[in-house]
């Protein structure tokens, strides 16, 4: 992320409370011997007549990729643990609505960066996710959410 005002940081973090979101997803995987990945994603949601918003921010972060859905939004995607942890500890002092699922994400990118998925201990997979709870929670969501019980079972920690 380049040098950038603490102006800009506000306003960005400003922009992703209002329109945007933060996510910590497990996904299903068809290669590799682990059949499931966690992804972690800050978005910024905005109208596309309006999306030059999408582009200034993107430019002042340096990073992610700008989508057009079919009903008229854009999305701003910024994927990859180790960027997604250091943008929010950047953005962190500013966000005032989505800070306990800044901070839970920042946890859970810390832990994720540490080690590949298959070397994660027990312990940090549990971690993993009491943290994307704690975020569902805290998370406006229009799909069914996932519980603690299919969490764990999509891991392999079931007894």
């Amino acid at each position: 992320m380049g040098s950038r005002s603490s102006a800009d940081l506000a306003y960005i973090a400003g922009f992703l409370d209002g329109d945007g979101s933060l996510m910590l997803q497990i996904k299903k995987r068809k290669d590799g011997k682990v059949k499931i990945r966690f992804m972690a994603t800050i978005c910024f949601y905005q109208d596309t007549r309006h999306e030059k918003t999408l582009h200034w921010i993107r430019e002042v972060l340096k990073i992610g990729y700008i989508s057009r859905r079919s009903d008229g939004m854009s999305e701003l995607r910024i994927n990859g643990y180790i960027q997604v942890r250091d943008i929010l500890k950047k953005l962190l002092p500013y966000i005032r609505f989505k800070a306990v699922q800044a901070k839970s994400l920042i946890q859970a990118t810390e832990i994720l960066s540490s080690a590949k998925f298959r070397m994660l201990e027990k312990k940090q997979l549990l971690s993993l996710v009491q943290l994307a709870l704690i975020m569902q929670q805290e998370n406006y969501v229009t799909k069914k959410k996932k519980t603690k019980e299919e969490l764990l079972a999509a891991l392999g920690l079931t007894p």
